[in-house]
């Protein structure tokens, strides 16, 4: 076999294993399978098991690496233009609760897109150069960032608008987003109340073990004094 470059062989590994999932292949087999060194392979796995490909290890005599077939995607037909204009898109996200998981959502397409278009998307995408427009968006704390996925009440240190801090309990029901910051909507025990919560005023935050009871949010619910306010949908 031709040896092939690290890009065009991260593809391969995952579609050799996906190929035979859910039975396993071995390091020392996909090392032969690609002429490199099992180190290689390892390497090459924990690459793909840290940007969301979901493969594990088996151990025993017939163990080794396995796919979950069910949670990843077959070859994407994405054009390199679409993957760049997904590319571009993921830079708008940058200070919000989804800069992270949009960016491995984008490698996962990458990884799933045929080798030539992949390849040919890169080659674009390092013809495109963005100026910044001076807007500093401050980060979202990362527990912050998973306070809805993570479903437990969070306590908070919150800074006001006259810089004192105060220690809140809240529970976390959604989010709102401006250009310039993002805000965390949260029922707050402290107020026994909705409230909304700038994002870059949360001074420090944990997260309890306690799940808090459900609560609906609506866009009713929200008194957004200016701006118009619209819902984010998938469709």
């Amino acid at each position: 076999m031709v040896r092939v470059n690290r890009t065009d062989r991260l593809y391969a590994l995952v579609e050799e294993l996906r190929a035979v999932a859910p039975r396993p292949r071995s390091a020392r087999w996909l090392a032969g399978r690609f002429e490199v060194s099992v180190r290689t392979v390892e390497r090459d796995i924990s690459a793909l098991q840290q940007s969301g490909v979901p493969i594990y290890a088996e151990t025993g005599r017939t163990g080794g690496y396995c796919l979950d077939k069910a949670r990843t995607l077959p070859p994407v037909n994405l054009t390199p233009d679409e993957a760049v204009a997904m590319a571009v898109a993921l830079e708008r996200l940058e200070g919000t609760p989804f800069r992270a998981p949009a960016a491995t959502a984008l490698r996962k397409l990458v990884t799933a897109m045929q080798s030539d278009d992949a390849a040919a998307a890169r080659d674009l995408a390092g013809r495109v150069h963005l100026l910044g427009d001076g807007v500093i968006v401050p980060p979202v704390p990362r527990m912050v960032a998973d306070a809805l996925s993570t479903r437990r009440v969070l306590r908070i240190g919150y800074r006001d608008r006259e810089g004192a801090v105060t220690m809140r309990e809240i529970e976390p029901l959604g989010y709102v987003g401006k250009t310039t910051h993002w805000y965390l909507v949260a029922w707050c025990r402290r107020r026994d109340a909705l409230r909304v919560f700038r994002t870059d005023r949360i001074t420090s935050v944990s997260v309890t073990a306690e799940v808090p009871p459900p609560r609906s949010l609506r866009g009713e619910d929200l008194d957004i004094p200016h701006g118009i306010l619209h819902q984010l949908t998938l469709s």
